[in-house]
């Protein structure tokens, strides 16, 4: 077997080998190839996983019981608020219904979980079936509003065509929509503790986290040492007032640049509130990303509780990281996540450990993310763009890679060739951010790699190359 014969003509241009002088640019951001099983969600997924978060929420899934199943506790987020948001609502359309209509079944499914569960407000997601036979969804939203005096805010997230990526743009506007405009602020009381831009000085708004097994409140508990404010995050462990809250930030920090770059964008346009990419994954990328923020809205005060910060947490965590290294050495990695900024900082954290990337692919990645790829890896780094089992599968094989970084899509195939796998997802109930995710991290790579089984499995032979 070779590339030839897994390859689909279509595909090539999604697939790069870096070498050294090469011009040639990825093609990336676009529609998954007809035929092709890609690994990417849909357009309702990607809208689900951002706002499902939202603590005090009632998440609405108008269409057959697979989209919600589907999505249901899809992230592993924490609360320190409700946990309305765990319970996953469907109307359960049925064929009965995709002929004549599923309006009536929407209508009685606000009316009760209104009743019942008391939401703060209603988010309700159109699946494709949705898009199909045409059900008014914004009007009965509206209507819903007036008659039960909260706000019921539909999501644009049904459609064939489209992907994740699209339903990203789809909560956001649903973000925005609950955010609402700028209000002009007359209370002496409130005007005394806003700056002359009418912002909370020192505060700040985290973009693109969703609180898996709590890693928000990590850098939340970093931000305060330091003397800082997180008004909110958006959207882990988020309720309905932190996101009404958000306009009075000073400054939005961006992690997930593909789910949150353009809610910034539209924040700094309507709220005034500039924003900057940051990385909480690895030490390295902690540090940078706190002093990124103390420089952006810091003082000297701030500057000198984040430098006692570092050499604490840097005197408590690195030795214990760097015990690992020796044992890590010589491994071979692939990966394939979702975004790009989680496969940047898992390139730097694999280099920082010893172990070489040999094969990175995203879902959604952008061009300038694959280039910073190819300056990251070494020579013979395979470069993947939405690629399938098949593929992913050759190429593991092809660069004798010893573990491979995914999701649950990811999982089957490593056990399959009897590599090690480590799960990078959303899913996951343990934090890999800052200090301590980044100990998290080596240890779990120590324990996964290094596991006697995969002597076992290679003695079988299940491990062959092609």
């Amino acid at each position: 077997m070779n590339s030839k014969t897994i390859i689909a003509d279509t595909r090539e241009k999604q697939i790069l080998v870096n070498e050294k002088g090469q011009n040639q640019a990825i093609e990336c951001d676009t529609h998954s190839v007809s035929g092709v099983v890609s690994q990417r969600a849909c357009v309702y997924c990607g809208a689900r996983v951002v706002l499902n978060p939202i603590t005090d929420a009632a998440h609405i899934v108008h269409g057959p019981i697979g989209c919600a199943s589907y999505t249901w506790d899809i992230r592993g987020s924490l609360s320190s608020d409700s946990e309305l948001f765990r319970t996953s609502f469907s109307t359960d359309l049925r064929e009965h219904d995709i002929i004549f209509g599923g309006e009536k079944k929407l209508i009685a499914a606000i009316d009760e979980i209104v009743e019942k569960e008391k939401p703060t407000v209603v988010f309700i997601y159109a699946t494709c079936v949705v898009g199909v036979i045409g059900d008014d969804v914004k009007a009965i939203a509206k209507k819903a509003e007036e008659k039960h005096g909260i706000r019921v805010i539909p999501v644009n997230s049904s459609g064939f065509a489209g992907s994740k990526k699209d339903g990203y743009k789809a909560a956001c506007h649903a973000i925005l929509e609950l955010m609402g405009p700028l209000e002009e602020v007359t209370d002496p009381n409130e005007l005394k503790d806003l700056d002359e831009n009418g912002k909370t000085p020192y505060s700040l708004n985290f973009l693109g986290d969703f609180n898996l097994a709590g890693e928000a409140w990590i850098i939340k508990t970093y931000l305060e040492t330091i003397g800082l404010e997180l008004k909110t995050v958006i959207t882990g462990d988020a309720t309905c007032e932190s996101l009404r809250q958000a306009k009075k930030a000073s400054l939005n920090i961006v992690q997930c640049a593909g789910s949150m770059t353009f809610l910034a964008k539209q924040m700094k346009n309507e709220y005034n509130i500039p924003f900057d990419h940051i990385r909480f994954f690895g030490v390295e990328d902690t540090i940078r990303s706190l002093r990124k923020i103390v420089n952006l809205i810091g003082n000297d005060e701030h500057k000198s509780r984040f430098e006692a910060l570092v050499e604490a947490k840097s005197k408590e965590y690195v030795p214990q990281i760097d015990e690992y290294i020796s044992k890590l050495k010589g491994k071979k990695v692939g990966l394939y996540v979702g975004g790009g900024f989680k496969a940047i900082s898992l390139i730097e954290q694999f280099n920082d450990l010893g172990i070489e990337t040999v094969l990175v692919g995203t879902q959604t990645g952008s061009k300038e993310e694959y280039e910073q790829f190819r300056a990251l890896t070494s020579e013979g780094t395979v470069i993947l763009d939405d690629t399938n089992p098949t593929e992913l599968e050759y190429f593991m094989k092809q660069t004798g890679a010893d573990i491979l970084v995914g999701g649950v899509k990811e999982r089957p195939l490593a056990y399959k060739l009897g590599v090690s796998f480590i799960d990078h997802n959303h899913e996951r109930k343990h934090p890999l951010a800052g200090f301590e995710g980044a100990l998290n991290f080596a240890k779990e790579v120590h324990t996964t790699v290094n596991s006697p089984v995969w002597d076992l499995v290679k003695a079988g032979g299940f491990n062959e190359k092609i």
